[in-house]
Parts: C-alpha cells; sequence; structure tokens
C-alpha cells in the first residue's frame, strides 16, 4: 500500500508549496547554459560562441520535440494516482522508458543528417562547421538519458513529488556546470568540453535516479517492476495516441516562435537582433509561470482520477490566480528594471534605445499569457491532448495570419502585438474546449 498521501483541499499553499521546488530547478537550466555560453565566450574566437549557439538551439529543439515523454508520463500517472491502481502508474512509467530509450537510439543514428541540415540552413563558416560538428557528434549520445530524464520528471510530477522532480533536474544542471568548467578550463577542450559536460552529467544523473526510482516504487507502491507487462499493444496505443497529439502541438509552438523569429529578420538586422533580446524576458517570465503549470498537472489528474470535481475545480481556480498574481509581479519587476537588465545584457547603445522603445509588450505579456501557460498545465494532467493539438492548430494559423497583417502595417510593434494574441488565442481555445474535461466527472 502506498504511502503517499495528498490533501483533502487543493488550497493555493499547497500549490504554491509544489512549485517552489521547480522555481529553482527552472532556473538551473538557464543558469548552466548561461555558463557554456561564457566559456565559450572566452577562448578567444567569436566561432567557438556561434557554433555553440547554433548547436544547442538545433539540439534543444529536436529534444524539446519530444517533450510529449514528459507531458505524456504526468498525465496518466496522476490519473492512475487518483484511481488507486498503482501497478499501471509502473507499468506506464516503464514503457514511457521504452520509448525514450527508442527514440534516443534513434536521434542518435540521425547525427549525419542533423549536421547536413545545420550547414545547409545556417551556412556557417568553415571553422565554425567543424566546431558544430564536433558539438553535435559528441552530445548526440545524451539523447537517450536526456529523454529519460523527461519520463522521470513526469512520473514524480504525475505523484505530486515536485521536490524530487526539481532535485533531478537541478543536480543534472549543476553536474553538468561543474564538468564542463573542469573539461574546458582545466583539460582545455573547448567546445568538446562543453558538449561532453552535458553527456556525462546526464547519464549520471539518470543512473542516480533509476536506482533510486527503483527503490522508491518498492516502498511507496510495495511492487516490483515486472517487464513481461509492459508491452501491451492496447495499452501502448492509448500511450502513442496521447503522445502523438502532444508531439504535433509542441512541434507548432516551436514553429511559431521560429516564424516569429523569421518576421524579425525581415524588419532588419538591427530589430532581429533587439527582439533576439526581449525574447529572453518572455522565456524567463514562461519558466516561472511553467512551474505553477507543472504543479498543477499532478494535481489535476489525481482528481480526475479520483472523480472528485470540487477539488478539480479548486485547483484550477487556485492555480489561475496564483499565476496571474505571479505574472503581474513578474511585470511590475521588468517595469522597474527593464533598462538596468537591458544594459547588462548589451553595451550597444543603439541596441538599448530600441530596445527601450518595446517595454509596454514585456509588461503586458506575462500575465496576459499566464492563461495558456496554466491551460496547458491543466490539460496534459486530464491528458486532452486532442484539443491541446486543435487548440494550437488554431492558434498557429491566426498568428500567422495577423502577423503579416500587422507587421505590415506597424512593424515590430504590430508583431508583438501578434505575439501577445497568439497567447490569448491559446487560451481562448482552451477555454472553449473546457467542457469536455468536466464530462468526465
Amino acid at each position: 500500500m502506498t504511502t503517499l498521501r495528498h490533501p483533502a483541499k487543493i488550497t493555493k499553499t499547497y500549490l504554491f508549496k509544489l512549485s517552489i521546488p521547480i522555481f529553482f530547478s527552472n532556473l538551473a537550466i538557464p543558469l548552466a547554459g548561461l555558463v557554456d555560453t561564457g566559456l565559450m565566450g572566452h577562448l578567444g574566437s567569436g566561432n567557438f560562441l556561434a557554433a555553440t549557439s547554433i548547436s544547442t538551439s538545433v539540439i534543444t529543439m529536436i529534444f524539446w520535440s519530444f517533450g510529449f515523454l514528459r507531458m505524456g508520463t504526468v498525465g496518466l500517472v496522476s490519473q492512475s494516482l487518483g484511481k488507486g491502481e498503482y501497478r499501471e502508474i509502473v507499468l506506464t512509467t516503464m514503457r514511457s522508458l521504452a520509448i525514450a530509450v527508442l527514440i534516443g537510439l534513434i536521434i542518435f543514428c540521425l547525427s549525419y543528417p542533423i549536421l547536413n541540415a545545420i550547414d545547409y540552413f545556417f551556412s556557417p563558416s568553415a571553422e565554425t562547421q567543424v566546431l558544430i560538428n564536433k558539438y553535435i557528434t559528441i552530445r548526440l549520445f545524451s539523447a537517450p538519458s536526456e529523454l529519460i530524464l523527461y519520463v522521470l520528471t513526469g512520473f514524480y510530477l504525475g505523484l505530486q513529488k515536485t521536490s524530487i522532480s526539481s532535485l533531478m533536474v537541478s543536480l543534472f544542471c549543476f553536474i553538468n556546470i561543474l564538468l564542463s568548467i573542469y573539461f574546458v578550463l582545466i583539460l582545455n577542450l573547448d567546445i568538446e568540453g562543453v558538449a561532453l559536460g552535458t553527456v556525462l552529467s546526464s547519464y549520471i544523473t539518470v543512473i542516480i535516479f533509476l536506482i533510486f526510482t527503483y527503490f522508491f516504487v518498492k516502498k511507496e507502491f510495495n511492487l516490483t517492476p515486472d517487464l513481461k507487462k509492459i508491452f501491451i499493444r492496447k495499452k501502448f496505443s492509448k500511450l502513442f495516441n496521447i503522445n502523438f497529439d502532444i508531439f504535433v502541438r509542441t512541434i507548432l509552438i516551436t514553429f511559431a516562435f521560429l516564424w516569429f523569429t523569421y518576421q524579425s529578420s525581415k524588419l532588419g538586422e538591427d530589430l532581429l537582433a533587439v527582439n533576439a533580446i526581449l525574447l529572453q524576458f518572455i522565456t524567463f517570465a514562461a519558466f516561472l509561470l511553467d512551474a505553477y503549470a507543472f504543479s498543477t498537472e499532478g494535481v489535476i489528474g489525481f482528481s480526475l482520477g479520483r472523480k472528485v470535481k470540487k477539488s478539480f475545480l479548486t485547483a484550477v481556480i487556485n492555480s489561475f490566480q496564483l499565476s496571474v498574481f505571479t505574472g503581474l509581479i513578474i511585470s511590475a519587476l521588468y517595469l522597474i528594471f527593464f533598462k538596468s537588465i537591458i544594459n547588462l545584457i548589451t553595451d550597444l547603445d543603439y541596441l538599448r534605445f530600441l530596445s527601450y522603445g518595446y517595454l509596454i509588450w514585456i509588461v503586458i505579456i506575462p500575465p496576459l499569457a499566464s492563461f495558456c501557460y496554466q491551460f496547458d498545465g491543466i490539460y496534459i494532467g486530464a491528458s486532452q491532448t486532442v484539443e491541446m493539438r486543435n487548440g494550437m492548430i488554431i492558434s498557429v494559423l491566426i498568428f500567422i495570419f495577423t502577423s503579416i497583417k500587422l507587421v505590415e502595417n506597424f512593424g515590430n510593434n504590430g508583431l508583438w502585438f501578434s505575439l501577445l494574441i497568439f497567447m490569448m488565442i491559446r487560451s481562448f481555445t482552451l477555454n472553449l474546449y473546457f467542457p469536455r474535461i468536466l464530462k468526465r466527472f
């Protein structure tokens, strides 16, 4: 019998406590990237920085496309927990782990076409391409392990054990930072060092937490994982359908931000650089606000599994209120420190002054975007992935149309307005589908 305990009422305090560890682990992720960038930025050649920037962007996009391994797992695990189906929790996680390893091996085998695609789309210099080849060739070894971390994160989020999932992510980032510094500064391995640091840290973290998870399952559920019951066609089919919908949704949202960058490039290199800086504010806010979405996923799935509508609605209302309130705090801080942060990011005066003119969007977007982030957490917890996919299709199509028209008439302000519309349409479409979740009670 499990020793897991859950409160009778999902209060704001409970959701906030669940979210606190996620806040810190979400901050650890960009910190690790910042350290890698800093290490490459002090090697005396811009080629190292360019190669790292291109390589990590491509790898992140590829791995992030398989974020369904986390999102699909957390929904099914949390619902099974609510039903008291503890064996199904273990089997669902093991199936997701098997899929993660398979996808990871496929990605590793695609190193040659990935390198060719980078050469074709980015057209880097010969020196930069050599460095990219070194980084990608090493980094792709981490594909299976990093995707396994997605699954384990989903497992613990589904059990509302956010402190464990956050510890795992933080440990991965911390080891990554230490190894990268050691390999680059002590062993002088330059770009190969940061790639190797990520690979080794991912496998070290995976080994530690697979062992930990094995004993966690035995203790909490009094179960020993049974490999014979993993490969059931019906169960794999359900998992595949859920994961495929999330995969399509993730590809679409990735495309939306690539489209934003494309439209920025049409406005000129100066505005492209400005928008790249300003997007960091939006990304940072999303990292913080996603903490509420992540913690809500497990609570929502648990409430659905238990068929307790009141608990579900309480979780929804409280999570929205917390998310919006935090979004307002972020906006207030941006309003106060915007210029100071911009001045830290760049010392080019013309970029600084251009950036100052778009403060309004940086202040408006976080609280309004908090709704779509939170809706994502609700739908992931409920495994209502078809609705997430369809909502994203509608939102991206409207975003493309409005961005073209608004950029023609209002330039860069029009592009930022279209991004705000994109966030709001995401919320609007998911709100329209919300009664479908209520029908499950």
